[in-house]
């Protein structure tokens, strides 16, 4: 459960609102957005949605970061998407009228505002535009679905994690030293991303970091060596 709410989130001064799909549309619904949604703070941890409820409208991510994943049938933890501020989250449950296909949990404290279906779905019939990015979104996650279960299958471990520490950096990007990826992730959640045990990825995090590729400070992750972490990845840069 959300424990506040967001202080002062209006549409019109998010920081985000340039790189948001809902503030791009040609229709101009930001003040029926802002007197309909709902803007909360959840703590590091918290679970926005869980798997296989029902979705009654989309969120929107005003600052934090979030974590999308499913449980498996052993129990163990999948991380399929990270989110940042300005990403919109639940619209393809939403969308297709499904439950949700994963959990959203918060990696740190963070703002979600909500946007209730009944609006999300008027504002998509009164804007084809905004239709058309919605599904571009789309087509962008299936895509990515579809690289990961190939990796998944065909790349060695090593290449994985360095792929996951790349999807991070791409992601939230780096502090202000340019290095350090500005996003803290505990070895369980790296090796939820890659889909492998803590211990393989512990192992393989030390290899790198005793080839200077990176440089591990607790949870803090720096990438000493991109291009070497690239080629790790079997990536072209």
């Amino acid at each position: 459960m959300a424990f506040d709410h967001v202080k002062n989130a209006d549409c019109a001064h998010c920081a985000k609102r340039f790189s948001n799909v809902f503030c791009n549309s040609q229709y101009d619904a930001m003040e029926e957005v802002n007197s309909e949604k709902v803007c909360s703070t959840y703590k590091k941890g918290e679970l926005i949605f869980k798997e296989g409820s029902r979705p009654h409208g989309v969120y929107c991510v005003n600052y934090g970061k979030i974590k999308l994943s499913k449980m498996g049938d052993d129990g163990k933890e999948q991380i399929i998407r990270l989110v940042k501020a300005g990403d919109p989250l639940g619209y393809r449950a939403l969308l297709s009228g499904d439950g949700y296909n994963s959990s959203a949990v918060a990696i740190e404290d963070s703002g979600v505002c909500f946007i209730p279906k009944d609006l999300f779905l008027s504002i998509l019939e009164k804007d084809s535009n905004l239709s058309l990015e919605m599904m571009k979104l789309l087509s962008i996650d299936l895509k990515k679905a579809e690289l990961k279960i190939t990796h998944l299958a065909q790349k060695p471990v090593r290449e994985r994690v360095a792929e996951a520490l790349l999807f991070i950096k791409e992601t939230y990007g780096f502090e202000d030293d340019g290095k350090t990826i500005a996003a803290m992730f505990s070895r369980e959640d790296i090796a939820n991303i890659v889909g492998t045990a803590t211990e393989t990825a512990i192992r393989l995090l030390s290899e790198m970091n005793k080839d200077k590729i990176i440089q591990l400070n607790g949870k803090k992750i720096v990438i000493t060596d991109l291009a070497k972490l690239i080629k790790t990845a079997n990536l072209s840069d």
